[in-house]
């Protein structure tokens, strides 16, 4: 994945914010839309592109555009930062490749003890009932 190249293929797109309305809030377009093209990105290989299509494939749209948005900050500015950090966030955690688990089994010792543990919880239940007379 080469960043250079993904940040140059980005598009933004400043729209106005939702919510409610203010003396700054309908006359500024601080929120910032993201748009990637996915398929056609140069900054990512043909495998990159297949896993990142399979992880985020509900994100994608079907021309195969991913779809971000920010308007937490009254910043345009900053809104672009952040929706930037969390694009490289999200192709990040797509890409990550997890390890493989190995099945393991609970050694004799620990399967002893586990025994041990429980008939000791029973014998001590046993004890606790009214004596037979």
């Amino acid at each position: 994945m080469n960043k250079e190249i993904i940040l140059k293929e980005l598009q933004f797109k400043a729209v106005r914010s939702s919510g409610p309305g203010g003396q700054h809030a309908n006359k500024v377009s601080s929120k910032v839309e993201l748009n990637f093209d996915l398929f056609n990105s140069k900054g990512l290989s043909d495998t990159e592109k297949k896993r990142i299509s399979l992880k985020l494939g509900s994100k994608l749209t079907k021309e195969g555009l991913l779809l971000l948005q920010c308007d937490d900050a009254r910043s345009q500015h900053k809104n672009k930062s952040l929706v930037i950090d969390r694009f490289f966030d999200l192709l990040d955690k797509a890409l990550l490749v997890h390890k493989k688990r190995k099945p393991t089994k609970p050694s004799k010792s620990a399967i002893e003890k586990r025994l041990r543990s429980k008939k000791m919880s029973a014998v001590k239940k046993v004890n606790r009932r009214r004596p037979e007379i």
